[in-house]
């Protein structure tokens, strides 16, 4: 019978090279299902692998699906780190997108650009008031974090639905479930020409150098980090569970928010149905193979919107599902989950007892 041993010490090595392997297991995996859908594996790789990076184009396009996906993932890391489990960064990520859509309709051909920083606040606002519903139920009824986060998810995206299929609808917009076109003042400029990269790539970095100041060169994410790795002990230091819940959900949440401001003032331009694309769950992904660290955070941020892109390029190209995405981004969870085991636990055969002797 196989059974599974704590290992005395984890290796360092592996922990941090668990990702890579997961992502090989993942690749075998999903080349032979692309065989057994008769498709060619190597092409599928080089579509999901060199057309994302093989023009300047391309990578501009990369950077503008990783921005959304890294500036989550940096929010949600700090809730994973104090123990907090956020899942529904996607109805964050979607009530900023609403918030910011608000004050962007408010604005008019004659309004100056100061406009942003109140549309960018207000996407903030939004993620963190959609995540303090979370942390209030968790602190006053002791309600699972998890299962409520991810409730709230659908009831913003029901809110969404409402306001573009109703009272923001563009009466010119030929009964599409969208608003207007916001005005170009609102929009966030462009870092290069012929690309999509906006200003956004930027604050998406800068948000992740902030928050290697705050893990590893302040007091705060010190006493995080103890919160959420020996609570007892933080506990017994003196250190509030509360005061780290209330600041992991309303971090994680406003930084979802202003993900949600970011793409709906950046490549998208308008408020529509299809904001919600997943990247809250996708940025779960993220935070475990970026091993809740800055500088992972966004090599697999990257990685994300390589997968992202490839699965778009692989429905018109291979002629493979739009579930493709999905069905890669599951592979690589689990088979990072299952190097993790294996890490902190070894497999060992032990013969099976019979009864009484």
């Amino acid at each position: 019978m196989l059974t599974l041993e704590p290992r005395a010490q984890p290796s360092t090595v592996w922990t941090l090279l668990s990702p890579v392997l997961a992502l090989t297991l993942t690749l075998v995996m999903v080349m032979a299902l692309m065989a057994a859908l008769d498709k060619d594996p190597v092409r599928g790789l080089l579509v999901f692998f060199w057309e994302p990076i093989r023009t300047p184009y391309a990578w501009g396009e990369l950077m503008v699906k990783a921005t959304p996906l890294l500036l989550i993932a940096t929010g949600l890391t700090v809730a994973y780190r104090a123990n907090v489990w956020n899942i529904g960064a996607e109805g964050q990520y979607v009530l900023g997108a609403v918030a910011a859509s608000w004050v962007a309709l408010q604005a008019s051909p004659h309004t100056g650009a100061w406009i942003i920083l109140p549309v960018l606040l207000a996407g903030l606002m939004g993620g963190m008031v959609w995540a303090a519903l979370t942390a209030w139920l968790r602190d006053r009824f002791n309600a699972n974090e998890i299962l409520v986060s991810l409730m709230l998810v659908y009831v913003a995206i029901l809110l969404l639905n409402y306001l573009v299929y109703g009272p923001w609808k563009d009466p010119g917009g030929y009964n599409f479930p969208q608003t207007r076109t916001f005005e170009k003042i609102t929009q966030l400029p462009r870092l290069f020409a012929g690309s999509r990269v906006s200003l956004a790539w930027p604050l998406a970095l800068l948000g992740v150098a902030g928050l290697w100041l705050y893990l590893f060169r302040h007091r705060a994410g010190w006493r995080m980090s103890v919160v959420g790795l020996a609570p007892l002990a933080a506990r017994y230091a003196g250190l509030s569970s509360r005061h780290a819940l209330w600041t992991a959900l309303l971090v994680s949440g406003g930084l979802a928010g202003l993900a949600g401001a970011l793409e709906v003032t950046g490549p998208i331009g308008q408020l529509t149905p299809y904001v919600p694309v997943g990247y809250g769950f996708g940025a779960i992904i993220v935070a475990f193979v970026g091993r809740l660290h800055p500088i992972g955070l966004v090599l697999a941020a990257l990685l994300m919107s390589m997968l992202y892109i490839g699965g778009e390029l692989a429905q018109s190209r291979l002629g493979l599902p739009k579930s493709i995405t999905g069905v890669f981004q599951g592979l690589l969870l689990f088979s990072l989950l299952a190097c993790d085991v294996l890490i902190q636990y070894r497999l060992r055969w032990s013969p099976a007892s019979r009864g009484g002797h």
